[in-house]
């Protein structure tokens, strides 16, 4: 009987051809092409470790090879033929392989199922990305460093609840964003020891009974170790999870980066410029200037949550060992990828040409009566008891809203009228830059503690001087 599916390389099962709408709907090439080259890469490593145990000649380890290398080549030049009919990456690489160098191209595929080829293209395809992703983070890192380090002195109001709390500076400010980014990296850097393990080996489900040697192929590959289970090998997405649980954190960290951003640079806060190259106009009002790259940013986290949360669900159900359901975890991480390498491209092209607004900040923390604090600690230094000091400065606090002043604006007639303790000494806790000055210890704001912040940050990380 003939096979209607004869064009198929897995299709001799069946006696009815495939429903042309569901070859369409089941293919998933038009997506995970963009696995080649980890697919070949793998596929070299395979047929290399298959003929050194002897399951393929050295003839048609040569002949893959040189078919897969050739292969390469098309695809990178544009003139491979993807076809739907061959579903996936992983069938029409090996279908046209087997078209150039004939019966060795079938044999490619022994001791292995697409089932553990795909969960080590994926692995093989994040690890590269985790690359690219961790080069654009270092470079956004290296840039908030440098404007920092211009700035350790620029000073400006500290907030909680968006209301003046404390002066800090532009520089301490900036350094919070790269302790935050740091973290991203390092989970990134631990994301990558989980996920390079090769699942290569467990076949569809149980391993395979060709003497295969898993350590080697391991070893070509990159891989730390060959996976320890094949049901678990071929099933589970956990790091593909953790990958974009990671990203996540990175998105809702440049998300909180960009709202800051897009306050700042308005006329009501009016801390910062963002370079013209970075804006855009509006079509009815010629005056504006509006901050599209923080704010597509900001809204762009959303999107790489939501992939986490698709990821999650399309595990949360699947019993062992791998389902068809798993095709649906490429489309969210390749595009978890994308949106973290272009925001964080965005991010770090545009932070070293952000113009800080010094006046502007520093006026904005006179406002707040930032030093406040450094009025109840200074008195809890002359022997009162805090609560007591919280009540005295509040009763400063009111004058000073009452009369229109800041707290350093107040005589010292004034100030002793709330305490007797008050001595001539407390102006210089009471200016902005007494109030930053005074905070030294490590992790605090004092400019001199900022600079050695930064120094430390660009030898643990290594970022250029």
């Amino acid at each position: 009987m003939t096979n209607i599916n004869a064009d198929k390389l897995s299709s001799a099962r069946f006696a009815q051809a495939t429903d042309a709408f569901v070859e369409v709907f089941t293919a998933s090439v038009d997506f995970d092409k963009r696995m080649a080259a980890q697919d070949i890469q793998g596929s070299i490593a395979h047929a290399t470790m298959l003929c050194a145990c002897g399951i393929l000649t050295e003839a048609e380890r040569d002949a893959i090879i040189g078919g897969l290398t050739h292969i390469g080549e098309e695809i990178a030049s544009g003139t491979f033929v993807w076809s739907v009919k061959q579903e996936d990456v992983h069938m029409n690489i090996e279908a046209r392989l087997t078209d150039m160098i004939g019966i060795a191209g079938k044999k490619l595929h022994t001791g292995r199922s697409r089932n553990d080829q795909v969960a080590t293209d994926i692995r093989l395809y994040l690890r590269d990305e985790i690359v690219h992703i961790t080069a654009e983070l270092a470079r956004l890192q290296a840039a908030i460093l440098d404007l920092a380090e211009q700035h350790a002195d620029t000073i400006m109001p500290g907030f909680t609840h968006l209301q003046v709390a404390q002066p800090i500076t532009f520089g301490h400010h900036l350094m919070a964003w790269f302790e935050m980014l740091s973290r991203d990296r390092e989970r990134l850097q631990d994301c990558r020891k989980r996920l390079n393990v090769m699942p290569l080996g467990a076949a569809a489900l149980a391993g395979t009974s060709y003497p295969i040697d898993r350590d080697m192929t391991a070893g070509l590959l990159g891989f730390s170790r060959p996976s320890a289970n094949s049901l678990d090998s071929v099933s589970d997405r956990d790091f593909a999870i953790e990958f974009a649980a990671a990203g996540s954190l990175i998105m809702m960290h440049l998300s909180r980066f960009s709202e800051e951003l897009v306050l700042w640079a308005s006329a009501q806060f009016d801390f910062i410029d963002i370079p013209d190259a970075f804006c855009t106009g509006s079509s009815i009002m010629p005056q504006k200037k509006n901050p599209d790259v923080p704010e597509l940013v900001r809204g762009k986290s959303g999107r790489v949550t939501g992939h986490l949360v698709s990821l999650l669900m399309l595990m949360k159900s699947q019993p062992l060992a791998y389902n068809k359901d798993n095709q649906e975890d490429k489309e969210p991480l390749f595009d978890t990828a994308d949106t973290l390498i272009n925001c964080l491209r965005a991010f770090a092209d545009m932070v070293p040409h952000l113009v800080a607004k010094k006046t502007s900040m520093y006026q904005s923390a006179k406002r707040g009566f930032a030093t406040a604090t450094d009025l109840a600690d200074y008195l809890v230094r002359k022997g009162m008891a805090f609560r007591d000091a919280h009540e005295v400065v509040g009763l400063a606090v009111r004058l000073g809203l009452e009369t229109n002043r800041d707290l350093s604006e107040l005589s010292l007639a004034e100030l002793q009228g709330f305490s007797t303790l008050i001595d001539a000494d407390v102006f210089g806790f009471l200016t902005l830059e007494g109030s930053v000055a005074s905070r030294q210890h490590i992790g605090g704001t004092a400019p001199e503690t900022v600079k050695k912040a930064i120094a430390a940050a660009k030898a643990q990380w290594q970022l250029a001087e």
